[in-house]
């Protein structure tokens, strides 16, 4: 039961990443087209899907979640997921051959782990350990793989064509695939969604406000700011951890 879960979940990523990468060849607007989204009248499309998706379902849970439930509990359901996340980043920075971050994130994740209540508690911050936030698609672009055009996957959103086939990579080394009963999994699944989408409520109410084109700023802003990612983990080069993780973890929040 719960490998065929984990199958159905990672056959979503997959069936986003196959979907995108046959859109590359049909969808290349005219000479006018901005030359990193190439994909542009598909990628409004699936925005304008994600959207009613969005106003329909999402935020209006989001916002009741926010509203309803008390903020140590909200603390402590992104100190968890954040958690799980520390020991993923960490095997990147180490694909990065960054020893540093390596070692913090693993720290952070046996800490909190342990003696935080499974990351409830968020003990290695008070301690001082740093979180730098790291994923595949981020690693692969430390190692020279170009971004590729802009992708709007369904549901998921804002990507490029590396970091869609990085998300795949991710979606395999989610502990939460681990999880047992299915049930409990699934709730997690839901929960994470719904938490993720409450943090959000207010930059979205900024960005809805704002006398702009939405999607071209919400590309330009996911696509320079991976690329400013990626540049800073250069500029350390390789392996030095010359003291930038606090402001990764800024940066990637």
């Amino acid at each position: 039961m719960s490998n065929h879960h984990s199958g159905r979940h990672r056959a979503f990523h997959s069936g986003a990443l196959v979907l995108s990468l046959s859109m590359l060849g049909a969808c290349a607007t005219g000479p006018d087209a901005n030359p990193r989204d190439p994909l542009e009248p598909f990628n409004r499309g699936v925005t304008k899907f994600n959207d009613a998706v969005d106003e329909a379902v999402l935020k209006p849970v989001a916002t009741v979640y926010q509203d309803v439930t008390p903020t140590l509990v909200q603390t402590g359901v992104g100190n968890f997921f954040s958690n799980l996340g520390d020991l993923w980043s960490s095997v990147n920075a180490a694909l990065q051959l960054r020893p540093r971050e390596a070692t913090e994130n693993l720290a952070r994740f046996n800490l909190n782990t342990f003696f935080g209540l499974g990351g409830l508690l968020d003990i290695a911050s008070e301690a001082g350990i740093p979180r730098t936030r790291i994923d595949f698609g981020q690693t692969m672009g430390r190692w020279g793989m170009p971004s590729g055009p802009y992708v709007v996957l369904p549901v998921l959103g804002p990507s490029s064509v590396r970091d869609t086939a990085g998300l795949l990579v991710d979606s395999q080394a989610d502990l939460m695939t681990e999880i047992t009963p299915v049930s409990a999994r699934n709730s997690l699944y839901a929960l994470r969604i719904v938490h993720t989408r409450a943090s959000l409520l207010r930059a979205g109410a900024v960005l809805e406000g704002a006398a702009l084109d939405k999607y071209s700023f919400t590309r330009d802003l996911y696509l320079n700011r991976r690329q400013s990612q990626i540049d800073d983990m250069i500029d350390k080069g390789i392996g030095t951890g010359d003291g930038g993780s606090q402001e990764d973890t800024k940066s990637n929040d």
